[in-house]
């Protein structure tokens, strides 16, 4: 299985060329937005906008390099919201103009968007391109997929389902009969069955214009954080739907690609790396995105403590979380405190 990154600005240490080169083999495509898009994370290219320049010159530049390795290129226009823009024949035009704009100048496999409005432009405009339907677009049913079939030729499965396997079955037989692709995503941190999951979307495509407001200010990054940093609510970290990279293969005889949230990560070739080699050593929380890890105060979970038979358990259960406690039964197991491994280490010992 080869992967799907996403695309972030470099810094001092580290470019998303640098760790494509690194990990050819293993990765098939990069995703993108554009400076100033409204996307599913924060702009690229941060206070500058879409009049920064510099981001996009970078960005274009990276994109060339990435390309010419053979690296295919996927565009999101995946914002939750486009406000009262959202079906205008102006923005039917401005996606037509920035599609012609970006070709002119790179090759594009791809565009990921949550709107079927932008998939129908899209389609009409540009038939080559294959138009995906974005995970934020909660697609875990064959009807979902059938509603969308005229527009979309791939779907980002609804990422609940990941330990799923009757369900993922029938997705893929389904996609397979009508020629659609089926993806997911492998390592996000998000919350299953979210209920926060829309305002945040929404928050985030208005960022721009948000933060230009006087706000009520808020003690965390995300409205789920303060749930989950409290300890009785660690459990959920365990029920979310990240797949471990050691869990990868499970996923092979569905997916020929997986993708990898590492647009906002703040080591993206350390995500990389574990799902290219398909083995982690160290906090999981730091291969996920969003991580929280900061919300363990001392504490990590230990990705080498997890039991031998945790695809099989999760994959098996019924999701009623509420109804078990296997998940509490492995947190005791893999949450290790800091103090505890520096022991270990200096004992001689692996933690």
């Amino acid at each position: 299985m080869r992967l799907s990154i996403g695309y972030q600005l470099p810094d001092e240490d580290d470019s998303l060329v640098e760790i494509v080169r690194d990990y050819r083999e293993s990765i098939a495509e990069v995703y993108f937005a554009l400076p100033g898009h409204a996307s599913g994370r924060s702009p690229l290219g941060g206070a500058g906008g879409e009049g920064d320049p510099e981001a996009r010159a970078i960005l274009m530049e990276e994109l060339a390099a990435i390309s010419e390795m053979g690296v295919e290129l996927v565009l999101l226009l995946n914002a939750a919201c486009y406000g009262e823009e959202a079906i205008s024949r102006a923005f039917a035009e401005s996606i037509r103009k920035t599609l012609r704009d970006f070709l002119a100048e790179l090759p594009l496999a791809a565009v990921t968007t949550t709107s079927p409005f932008v998939a129908r432009v899209i389609k009409e405009a540009f038939p080559e391109l294959e138009t995906r339907a974005s995970v934020n677009m909660r697609v875990g049913t064959v009807k979902g997929m059938q509603y969308l079939a005229d527009h979309f030729d791939g779907f980002c499965m609804q990422r609940e389902y990941n330990h799923d396997p009757d369900q993922i079955e029938e997705l893929k037989a389904w996609c397979d009969a009508h020629g659609k692709r089926l993806y997911f995503l492998a390592n996000s941190g998000c919350m299953r069955s979210c209920s926060w999951q829309s305002f945040h979307d929404n928050l985030v495509a208005h960022e721009a214009g948000a933060s230009t407001r006087d706000n009520v200010p808020l003690g965390y990054p995300s409205p789920c954080w303060e749930f989950m940093a409290r300890r009785e609510n660690w459990v959920a970290y365990l029920q979310n739907t990240w797949v471990r990279p050691e869990d990868l293969r499970h996923y092979e005889r569905w997916f020929s690609l997986a993708k990898l949230a590492t647009r906002m990560h703040s080591n993206p070739r350390r995500v990389v790396a574990a799902y290219a080699r398909g083995r982690f050593h160290g906090n999981l929380l730091d291969l996920t995105e969003p991580s929280y890890a900061p919300l363990l105060r001392g504490y990590i979970l230990d990705n080498q403590r997890f039991p031998d038979d945790w695809f099989e358990r999760t994959a098996s259960c019924d999701k009623a979380c509420h109804r078990c406690a296997y998940c509490e039964s492995v947190l005791q197991q893999v949450l290790v405190s800091v103090e505890e491994l520096l022991r270990g280490v200096q004992g001689g010992s692996r933690c």
